[in-house]
């Protein structure tokens, strides 16, 4: 049954809980009548304090029956809660190697939601670096959509590291993931059945 499943739903970099796909799996749950088991979490901080709040927050859900949904920087995160906790995860267009990226990104940065202001330093390319799976240990796990016209991030770097999860690729698209509400049945049902596989 749908109502066995929580989400865990993380946005990417400058992104919030009101993002447009935050906002759709929001509200594919409350049509699935499972309103109460889904959490979005906003991630204001940098990487190792993200990922101290993230693992606190797990901590007050049930992870025998936890999905995790992670866009873009998200992904990143979700791809290491998934191997340090063996839970599934389905990651959209997600960053693979952001460390190699935010030098570009040393400063300040404005919520594209908020008034909040994120502020990257060279400590935290460290300590994304520190939270690089690679290889991945549990490709099973993970469910992998990516479109060919990302702008922001080289969807065939993903498609190499996850060659052998459920790789799903459109060709055109943009970073932000055209049409990702009409995925979001398959991304459900993807994540069900890795928890009632695990059950098993």
């Amino acid at each position: 049954m749908d109502t066995d499943l929580h989400i865990l739903y993380l946005h990417g970099f400058l992104s919030a809980p009101q993002s447009t796909k935050a906002q759709q799996t929001v509200a594919f749950c409350e049509q699935r009548r499972m309103a109460d088991r889904i959490t979005v979490p906003a991630m204001m901080n940098g990487p190792r304090q993200t990922m101290e709040e993230l693992e606190a927050i797990m901590e007050t859900l049930p992870r025998d029956c936890l999905g995790l949904i992670g866009s873009s920087l998200g992904g990143y995160y979700a791809t290491y809660l998934s191997e340090k906790f063996d839970i599934p995860a389905v990651l959209v267009n997600p960053a693979v190697k952001p460390f190699e990226l935010w030098d570009d990104y040393i400063g300040e940065h404005k919520n594209y939601y908020s008034d909040h202001v994120h502020v990257v330093t060279t400590e935290h390319i460290e300590e994304l670096h520190a939270l690089d799976c690679t290889p991945i240990r549990s490709p099973k796990n993970f469910m992998v959509l990516l479109q060919t016209a990302d702008e922001v991030l080289d969807y065939r770097l993903a498609a190499q590291k996850f060659a052998d999860a459920r790789l799903v690729i459109h060709e055109g698209g943009d970073h932000s993931y055209q049409d990702y509400d009409l995925e979001l049945p398959v991304i459900f049902d993807f994540l069900l059945s890795r928890i009632e596989s695990c059950a098993r």
